[in-house]
């Protein structure tokens, strides 16, 4: 069974990385203000662990909202970060690759404090396995660390300091903002593992 896993560079997918040494990890730039960061760290953390890495490019930009789009929130997002049908967009372009790649599965790392969003959500994970599951193919969907907190992977994967220094979280920048919800997650992880 040859495995592959959505690398976005973050705590979450790094941690699942490091314990599920996919075959293949793809990063998927699909017009993120983010994108250039998330490669990067998606690369070296590929490297440190021998995964082969591929990156993605589809331009989505102009469909995104949010800080991640830098653009206004739709009056119905539940977050500033928010992406309409984000993790279902880049769950169909991993496919899309993965079946050309021969993969089987195909892995994603959201956690308990993702399921505010649609996409975050345990039923989320069963449809979208079941959809692609469906087609030709027949890779599934699986996301394994649903039940855990970002902090609570770290400890459970016992991940090295190396790749969790290098995790990029910020949806504003390239560079660190401090000020997102994604660097104030990311901070709030460092200090619960007393990292800090």
């Amino acid at each position: 069974m040859k495995k592959a896993l959505l690398l976005s560079g973050g705590i979450d997918s790094i941690c699942l990385a490091y314990d599920l040494k996919p075959d293949i990890a793809y990063t998927i730039d699909y017009g993120q203000t983010v994108a250039e960061r998330e490669i990067y760290v998606s690369d070296f953390v590929c490297q440190k662990l021998g995964i082969q890495h591929k990156v993605i490019r589809v331009d989505c930009r102009n469909l995104g909202t949010g800080t991640l789009a830098n653009s206004e929130n739709l009056s119905i997002s539940p977050s500033e970060e928010w992406w309409p049908f984000r993790n279902q967009l880049l769950i169909t372009l991993a496919s899309m690759q993965g079946i050309k790649d021969g993969i089987s599965e195909l892995y994603l790392a959201s956690v308990k404090s993702d399921n505010f969003h649609k996409d975050g959500t345990e039923d989320f994970y069963k449809l979208s396995d079941k959809l692609v599951s469906f087609q030709e193919g027949k890779i599934r969907v699986l996301c394994p660390t649903l039940d855990f907190f970002s902090h609570e992977l770290v400890n459970k994967f016992n991940v090295p300091l190396e790749l969790l220094s290098i995790a990029h979280s910020c949806h504003i920048s390239n560079i660190a903002c401090g000020k997102c919800s994604g660097c104030i997650k990311q901070l709030k992880v460092r200090y619960e593992i007393n990292l800090e």
